[in-house]
């Protein structure tokens, strides 16, 4: 096998993971034209792209020659959560913040530049509903969990994600760098960060981190909507009571 096969196979392969994701951050189904305009691809090579996905179970065909995940998405996502002893470990103390603070609750862990939800938890009372679940993304740059997930790094890896969301962020940097210094202030007094309205207009939530047994970092949020839970509510109440959940479950794990 030459060398140009095997960049060949590999470009192919990187293109095909490009329309998964496509698929997936679409939450519809596409057709191969809407694909080709979302990943860039020629629309020729695309429609051998599904055909081949669909084939191997990672596409399905809907009405209208469009195109959503199949089920061999949903074997490798349930795969990859069984990766999580810590996500196990962590779910009773979560699942008590959420029904101390009735508010809910979200773990994840990063990818690119979002927080890829990995469990959600929602207090008992269910009086706070979400659209948020398993697999949902939350900005790195304007979430609560995100903001702390910054802030724990250390400061070579912190470095190097600010650039990315410089990059990423464009005539916006200032303001943007603005906000995350007072986040990274934040973290350094109190031990978590909040975003009030930033992420999302409606929502309030603080955020805080976990270190895993690999050493691995965990972001986690709690919040909900602005009206139900108040700035101030948030930070007297909720706030201590969270960094008491983080160190149980650190301690639980043995790394602390």
């Amino acid at each position: 096998m030459n060398e140009l096969t095997t960049r060949d196979e590999v470009s192919a392969l990187a293109r095909g993971l490009a329309l998964l994701r496509a698929v997936a951050d679409a939450g519809e189904a596409l057709s191969n034209r809407e694909l080709a305009e979302r990943a860039g691809i020629p629309k020729a090579t695309v429609s051998r792209l599904t055909a081949t996905l669909q084939s191997a179970g990672f596409l399905r065909a809907m009405a209208g020659e469009r195109y959503a995940l199949g089920p061999a998405t949903l074997h490798l996502g349930n795969a990859y959560l069984r990766s999580f002893d810590f996500r196990q470990q962590a779910r009773l103390h979560l699942a008590g913040l959420a029904e101390t603070a009735g508010a809910n609750v979200h773990l994840g862990v990063r990818d690119g530049l979002d927080i890829l939800l990995i469990d959600t938890l929602r207090p008992k009372s269910a009086l706070i509903l979400s659209r948020m679940d398993v697999g949902s993304r939350m900005s790195i740059a304007t979430s609560a969990a995100g903001r702390a997930y910054l802030a724990a790094l250390p400061a070579d890896q912190r470095e190097e994600l600010l650039a990315d969301i410089r990059a990423a962020s464009g005539p916006a940097w200032p303001e943007v760098q603005q906000r995350l210094t007072a986040a990274l202030e934040e973290y350094a007094r109190v031990g978590y960060c909040s975003s009030f309205g930033e992420w999302h207009p409606d929502i309030h939530a603080l955020g805080f981190v976990m270190h895993g047994p690999q050493g691995e970092l965990y972001a986690a949020s709690v919040g909900g909507p602005a009206y139900m839970l108040s700035k101030q509510m948030l930070l007297d109440s909720v706030g201590p009571r969270l960094l008491q959940v983080q160190h149980a479950i650190e301690h639980e794990a043995g790394l602390n």
